[in-house]
């Protein structure tokens, strides 16, 4: 998608992270944070702290979501909800969910049709010392880290689009635009279905 931030791409004049913020923000009672290294300029708009990566030479997402624990957990919470920012069409029950999915101390991941979605889940704030130990070794893959303490699954179907929808391509933003439109005309996107 030429090199840029993703979520600063704009869909139907707004970019994703606008998007994920609007769906996601109302779920969120404690506020949302950012993961984001370099220059946080660029996220001036965002309602919430941008949090840089708490290890060095950017060793993937799971040290964007252990940069959240650690800033939940200074401030007593004890669960933390990830999503990708360029996820536009979340589900307005995405959080709630989760929660209901599995216990408190345990980690709950959303999927839709069959496909997991490592990065869009619950995650006790209690694991942030295992995480913390498995990214210093040099273990970079969230499903693996997953597989470590299990995890129950939430999920939503893909009809009319998949909520969980990821802009990784062209053709996958022309697809959003769609979906952006036909939302826009009052057509339902990504309704709730039983977990």
């Amino acid at each position: 998608m030429g090199g840029g931030d993703k979520p600063l791409l704009r869909l139907d004049g707004r970019t994703l992270l606008e998007r994920v913020v609007e769906r996601l923000g109302p779920q969120c009672g404690a506020g949302l944070a950012l993961s984001a290294n370099g220059d946080t300029a660029r996220f001036s708009g965002f309602p919430g702290p941008v949090l840089p990566d708490p290890l060095p030479d950017q060793p993937g997402p799971l040290a964007g979501i252990l940069a959240g624990l650690e800033h939940a957990a200074g401030h007593g919470m004890a669960r933390v909800v990830s999503v990708s920012g360029d996820a536009p069409f979340l589900p307005e029950d995405l959080v709630a969910r989760l929660c209901a999915a599995g216990p408190e101390s345990g980690i709950a991941l959303a999927a839709s049709g069959a496909r997991r979605h490592f990065t869009i889940a619950l995650w006790p704030t209690i694991l942030r010392d295992d995480l913390r130990d498995y990214l210093g070794r040099g273990e970079r893959r969230v499903g693996a880290f997953i597989d470590r303490h299990g995890a129950a699954v939430a999920s939503w179907p893909v009809e009319p689009v998949d909520p969980f929808l990821n802009v990784n391509t062209p053709e996958d933003l022309a697809a959003a635009e769609d979906a952006a439109r036909s939302e826009a005309a009052g057509l339902e996107i990504g309704p709730s279905a039983g977990a």
